[in-house]
C-alpha cells in the first residue's frame, strides 16, 4: 500500500513507520519536521500540518490509506477531517487515547483517572476527537486506543484486541508496547476488521 503518515516523528508514529516498511509498504512520513526523518527505503519525508486544510490536503492526496497519530490537544479533528475530505481519501486510521475506553464498572479510563488527580493534556482532546469521528459517515475510519500504558518495549505479535473497554491482563495490567500497538495497527490496514468502529490491543 502506498500510506500517509501524519505524526510520523511521535512515540507511536515512530513504530507504526518501521512497522509499515517492514512489510514493504511505501510511506509518506507526514511531520512538521521532516528533517528529524533521515532517510530510510521505502519512505518519503513530506512537511505537514493539520491547522491548513487544504495544504495538509495536497500532502494526503494519491494515497490507499492515511494514519493520524497526532496529538488532539495540538490539532483539530474537524480540519484533520477536511483535509482528509479534500484529499479524496477514504481509508483513515485515527490513534485516540485510552481514556474513552470503558472500565468494568462502566465508567471511563479517563474518569478513573480524574479520580486519582491525574489527567494527561490528550486524553480529553483525544475522546472529542473520537466523538466527532465517530459521527462521520462518508469515510471508511478507523480509530484505535491504546491501553492504560503504552511504552517502548518487544515487537511480540502477542496481543488482544478488543472495542470499548479498557482490556486488562489477570493480574489487572492494562498494557502494550508500542512496537506491538504498531503492528495491530498495520494489521487493521492490511486487513480491515474494524471499519466505522474504534477498538483497542492490549496483552
Amino acid at each position: 500500500m502506498k500510506l500517509a503518515l501524519a505524526g510520523a516523528t511521535g512515540n507511536i508514529g515512530s513504530r507504526v513507520l518501521d512497522e509499515a516498511l517492514r512489510r514493504g509498504h511505501a510511506v509518506t512520513a507526514i511531520s512538521r519536521d521532516p528533517a528529524k526523518l533521515g532517510a530510510r527505503a521505502g519512505m518519503t519525508p513530506a512537511r505537514g500540518d493539520t491547522s491548513d486544510p487544504a495544504a495538509f490536503a495536497k500532502v494526503l492526496a494519491g494515497h490507499d490509506a492515511a494514519v493520524l497519530s497526532i496529538k488532539w490537544n495540538e490539532n483539530d479533528v474537524h480540519k484533520v477531517l477536511e483535509a482528509i475530505r479534500k484529499a479524496g481519501l477514504k481509508r483513515c486510521l485515527f490513534v485516540v487515547g485510552a481514556g474513552s475506553l470503558l472500565r468494568a464498572d462502566g465508567r471511563t479510563h479517563f474518569d478513573h483517572m480524574a479520580e486519582k488527580g491525574i489527567q494527561p493534556p490528550t486524553s480529553k482532546p483525544a475522546a472529542l476527537a473520537l466523538a466527532e469521528v465517530q459521527k462521520v459517515g462518508d469515510l471508511d475510519w478507523t480509530a484505535i486506543s491504546p491501553p492504560a500504558s503504552i511504552q517502548p518495549g518487544e515487537r511480540t505479535g502477542k496481543f488482544r484486541l478488543g472495542l470499548d473497554h479498557l482490556l486488562e491482563d489477570a493480574a489487572g495490567q492494562s498494557l502494550i508496547s508500542r512496537e506491538d500497538f504498531a503492528i495491530a495497527i498495520v494489521d487493521e490496514l492490511e486487513k480491515p476488521n474494524h471499519v466505522r468502529k474504534r477498538f483497542t490491543a492490549a496483552y
